[in-house]
Order: C-alpha cells, then sequence, then structure tokens
C-alpha cells in the first residue's frame, strides 16, 4: 500500500483541474461540502454518498477497559463514535484495482 493522504489543498487542486473554477473558488467549494458533512453528522444525521458510503454517528455506553500496563479496571465513559460504511461500488472499484497487477496506488475507475 502507498502510505500517501490526500489532503484538502489536494481536493481543491483536483476540484481547480477538473471543475474550471478559480482556485479560490474551489477551496470554498471543498470547505463547504466538508462543512455541511461536519454539521449533518454533529446533528446527528446520517451522511450519504452515492457510490462513496454513508457516514453515521453512534452512541457508545460505558465500559470497563483495563490499563494494559498495570491491568487495572478503567471506567470508560459514554461518547459518540464515527462510522464510516463503505458502499458495494467503491468496494468493487477497490478490489478491482488491487486485483490488476501493477496498480497500486494508481487512481480512476477500474478497466474491465
Amino acid at each position: 500500500m502507498a502510505g500517501q493522504t490526500v489532503t484538502r489543498a489536494q481536493l481543491t487542486e483536483a476540484v481547480y483541474q477538473e471543475v474550471g473554477l478559480s482556485r479560490n473558488e474551489s477551496a470554498e467549494l471543498v470547505e463547504s461540502v466538508i462543512a455541511e458533512i461536519s454539521g449533518a453528522l454533529a446533528r446527528g444525521e446520517m451522511v450519504k454518498i452515492s457510490s462513496f458510503g454513508s457516514f453515521a454517528v453512534r452512541q457508545k455506553g460505558q465500559r470497563v477497559g483495563r490499563n494494559p500496563k498495570t491491568g487495572q479496571e478503567v471506567p470508560i465513559s459514554p461518547r459518540r463514535v464515527l462510522v464510516f460504511r463503505a458502499s458495494h461500488a467503491l468496494k468493487d472499484q477497490i478490489n478491482h484495482a488491487l486485483a490488476r497487477p501493477g496498480a497500486a496506488g494508481r487512481t480512476g475507475s477500474p478497466k474491465p
């Protein structure tokens, strides 16, 4: 696996290249989309992006954990966690890309 991370700047550049907006407009668009997704999740709403996946916030209850160093029991407080579930289309695209020799790290749609 390539250990690369896609950044906001790279997303902005991709929007700039693909859509043809100015760099500032592209940056505003990326920020707006991220803010909308974040806001919906903060309100407890599910976010579904077709052919990509869905994001949801799940409530986890209190439980007892253990300190791995000392073995002492420690209470873990209830909290909300973000979960992502990839769509079948995204899973298929990833698996097809991995199945092709030399395709590791490439982007784009899979070829038949």
